[in-house]
């Protein structure tokens, strides 16, 4: 089956996602091409976010565990990419804040704003495509990798959320176990991720924090 098929298939949301981004990138003619990208960006992340949130509401443990097995294919490759992608947007916003340096009043307090948006999409995003992530790992497995407290429930989408950004908040695994090498490494490549991304939201909230107040 064909790549683009495939990933249709198995992961639709994501790709709606970022045609919506595409389209948005698009039809912002008058902005330079960094900011268009920059507002793709913003389309594609908070819209997959909202529509797992929606896919997450009312879910049942079986219908992850249906989501899951559909979703296999493909779904490190998708991880790794949408990962980088992310981590390519605090590059690009640094480049951005480089150039809102010269503007004055309430077109740099705008420029600021949406740089705190595309900072705030990509970090819900991040802890998003992990928790799909860990519900595919788990409901495929043939020993769960996860062990929670509330044993004697199958875990919903809520539980790998709640798992996915307790590590991008506090990059320790609380009250979950890990239980599986596999999924081990795939935390720890999130807990990587996220404190190197944690550590450049501070530091750009110092830029702009100082940029409003010279």
């Amino acid at each position: 089956m064909p790549l683009k098929s495939t990933l249709l298939r198995t992961h639709p949301r994501l790709i709606v996602a970022i045609l919506c981004g595409v389209l948005a990138a698009l039809a912002c003619v008058g902005l330079t091409p960094l900011m268009r990208v920059l507002v793709g960006w913003n389309a594609c992340a908070w819209l997959y976010v909202a529509l797992i949130a929606l896919l997450a509401h009312g879910a049942t443990a079986e219908q992850v565990r249906g989501l899951a097995d559909i979703e296999d294919e493909n779904a490190e490759a998708v991880l790794m990419l949408v990962s980088a992608a992310a981590i390519a947007s605090l590059v690009a916003i640094v480049f951005e804040l480089a150039g809102a340096r010269d503007l004055q009043g309430g077109e740099k307090l705008l420029r600021y704003a949406f740089t705190g948006s595309t900072v705030l999409g990509s970090w819900f995003l991040i802890g998003t495509i992990f928790a799909m992530h860990y519900a595919r790992m788990y409901y495929t497995a043939a020993q769960p990798p996860l062990q929670f407290p509330d044993r004697e429930r199958q875990p919903d989408y809520w539980d790998f959320a709640y798992f996915s950004f307790t590590l991008s908040v506090a990059v320790q695994t609380s009250d979950v176990a890990i239980a599986s090498p596999g999924l081990r490494r795939v935390a720890l490549a999130q807990s990587i991720i996220c404190f190197l991304y944690n550590t450049a939201i501070l530091g750009l909230s110092i830029n702009i924090a100082a940029g409003i107040v010279g």
